[in-house]
């Protein structure tokens, strides 16, 4: 069953500012629309003076004596107020504060963790807030917490600027951080960017010249020793079977005429044209 809601009794939020009728003073100075002097005047012919001008008359200084008035155009001039407001609230820079707790004997690796959670806040611009916790008898040795505290402001001395030094509350000792002018002025995620570019394009180069060496291309890797030489070109597929052709073909005439000759006679040797001629 749904909770009904309570009948909320407060009064509306009311406008302090008296314009028109609810100016109750006898007389009033009146500054004119354009911002000049007008002088002191009746209350009633104040507002007569506005209504000619269909403006009205708004009370700007209620202390002084007599208040002073001014004839101008309310509604807008409310509507102005607050994107002037509005545009500064736009340009106010937001501060958050995290908080990160250690212990006094925190481990190396739990140490090196909760100084990148640190690291990171400082690079997103927040504030942060070491609390070093004591417990039991610990707190009878804060040059523990002391030391802890100093090293991690020591070892972010190029994000963070100490605001608050170590500081005992109870059982809690406190340091407050914030970001350094570099990691305001943005040096550090310039840096971060452009070497982000430069693994990028050495990843797309790197691409691009194991694609040109495939295995069945001619090309090969220059030596980056200067001393021994680059290994010559393989050569072409076609080429060396035809070299394979060739060297194989008198193996396999010759296999041939030896197996043509019955066993036991000699092979006769070969006679000269030139002697057969004659």
């Amino acid at each position: 069953m749904p909770v009904p809601r309570r009948f909320d009794r407060r009064p509306p939020e009311r406008d302090p500012t008296r314009i028109n009728e609810r100016i109750r003073v006898p007389e009033v100075r009146l500054i004119g629309e354009d911002g000049e002097q007008i002088g002191l005047l009746k209350i009633d012919e104040a507002l007569r003076y506005a209504a000619e001008r269909d403006l009205d008359l708004v009370e700007v200084a209620p202390e002084a004596k007599p208040p002073v008035c001014r004839v101008l155009d309310y509604s807008k001039y409310k509507y102005e107020q607050a994107q002037k407001q509005k545009a500064a609230r736009k340009h106010q820079q937001q501060i958050t504060i995290r908080e990160i707790k250690f212990r006094p004997k925190i481990a190396q690796h739990d140490y090196d963790t909760k100084k990148g959670h640190v690291e990171r806040f400082l690079r997103h611009k927040d504030k942060v807030k070491v609390t070093i916790m004591f417990r039991g008898r610990e707190v009878t040795h804060p040059e523990r917490g002391v030391a802890i505290l100093d090293r991690l402001a020591e070892e972010l001395a190029e994000f963070a600027i100490v605001e608050q030094r170590p500081l005992q509350d109870g059982r809690n000792m406190t340091m407050m951080l914030g970001p350094s002018k570099a990691v305001l002025a943005g040096q550090f995620d310039k840096l971060t960017n452009g070497a982000v570019a430069a693994d990028l394009a050495s990843g797309e180069a790197n691409g691009a010249l194991a694609t040109a060496a495939t295995p069945g291309d001619d090309l090969v890797a220059p030596s980056t020793n200067g001393d021994t030489p680059a290994p010559e070109a393989a050569p072409p597929a076609a080429e060396a079977a035809e070299a394979t052709d060739a060297a194989e073909a008198p193996d396999a005439a010759g296999s041939d005429d030896l197996a043509a000759q019955p066993e036991g006679e000699e092979v006769p040797e070969a006679v000269d044209v030139a002697d057969a001629a004659e």
